[in-house]
């Protein structure tokens, strides 16, 4: 699947980007018609408030996720979820707000404006919660995927959440940013390759980096979960003895990665090691009865896994 990448345009002083913002935020509500469920799902963990927001939807060919997967086998799984054979995926595309103290933070920034019509909403989600761009203090990215990196930018190419300090995994960093990865890359993500390591050279001089199990923000900890990407990274949040995980891509989706996680996903860059993270990291959140944040799972992301039959089940809480 290759993906189109609208170049912005000229650059504009402080105060008209923020006008303009704002106007792009209002229109996409109205875009929406009354009262758009902007904000799906919030949980209080402890001090802490969680919100996952709405970045819109994705549109994505079938095969892919599904192409690598035993299809004979496939069928009855998808048909027991509802998922028609063959129809367009319409993932959601869940941005999680979470505010602590001082701290506003933002997991992934959505797709921006350059990637497909129907993302890119997070200003509109963010409007809706009277949180303006330039009142989140931290974003801190899960993978360097365009729905969740590309909207780090705006029409004009300046920081779109331009306080805010951002990080990212070393790992992700140095694969995205590497001159040889544009040309190692499988064909159909060189698209990909360009857009992610324009946009983060572009917050070289904002972004710190961290490394696997780093306590980044107090109660915030990373958890490596790779496969989806070289340096995919969860984040455990913890208030107490309450957490929730927010996984990003790395349980992709609500139907197959929870019935059948060991399957490979076309959707995975190594198909082998995101399959072992997908096991390890559904055994640990369905033993531990830990609530997940996923990126493109249902009802804004917020659930459980539940261990059924030869897999597990998703479990939304909304």
């Amino acid at each position: 699947m290759r993906f189109r990448e609208i170049e912005g345009g000229r650059a504009m002083d402080l105060t008209r980007r923020r006008m303009m913002q704002t106007a792009l935020a209002g229109a996409g509500g109205l875009a929406m018609g009354v009262a758009p469920r902007w904000a799906h799902a919030a949980l209080d963990l402890g001090a802490m408030r969680i919100d996952t927001l709405s970045d819109g939807h994705l549109v994505l060919p079938p095969e892919f996720i599904f192409g690598p997967m035993p299809q004979a086998e496939l069928g009855p799984v998808l048909e027991a979820r509802g998922i028609v054979p063959g129809a367009p995926l319409t993932p959601e595309c869940n941005v999680t707000l979470l505010r602590s103290g001082e701290n506003t933070i933002l997991f992934d920034t959505g797709a921006g404006p350059a990637f497909q019509e129907s993302a890119g909403k997070i200003g509109a989600a963010l409007d809706a919660l009277d949180v303006a761009p330039e009142d989140v203090t931290h974003v801190i990215f899960t993978h360097a995927h365009p729905d969740h990196l590309w909207g780090v930018l705006d029409d004009f190419d300046e920081p779109f959440f331009y306080e805010a300090e951002h990080m990212i995994g070393k790992t992700e960093w140095e694969y995205w940013t590497d001159p040889k990865t544009v040309d190692t890359i499988q064909p159909e993500r060189t698209t990909m390759a360009v857009g992610a390591q324009r946009r983060l050279m572009a917050m070289e001089d904002a972004m710190r980096f961290f490394e696997d199990g780093e306590e980044i923000l107090p109660g915030v900890a990373a958890v490596s979960t790779p496969g989806h990407t070289p340096g995919h990274m969860s984040f455990e949040i913890r208030d107490g003895s309450e957490s929730v995980m927010v996984i990003g891509d790395a349980i992709g989706n609500h139907h197959v990665a929870f019935a059948r996680p060991d399957w490979h996903s076309g959707s995975d860059q190594d198909r082998d090691l995101g399959a072992a993270t997908r096991v390890a990291l559904m055994d640990r959140m369905a033993t531990e009865q830990m609530r997940l944040i996923g990126f493109h799972l249902p009802g804004g992301g917020m659930g459980r896994a539940e261990k059924g039959g030869d897999g597990y089940r998703f479990v939304q809480e909304s």
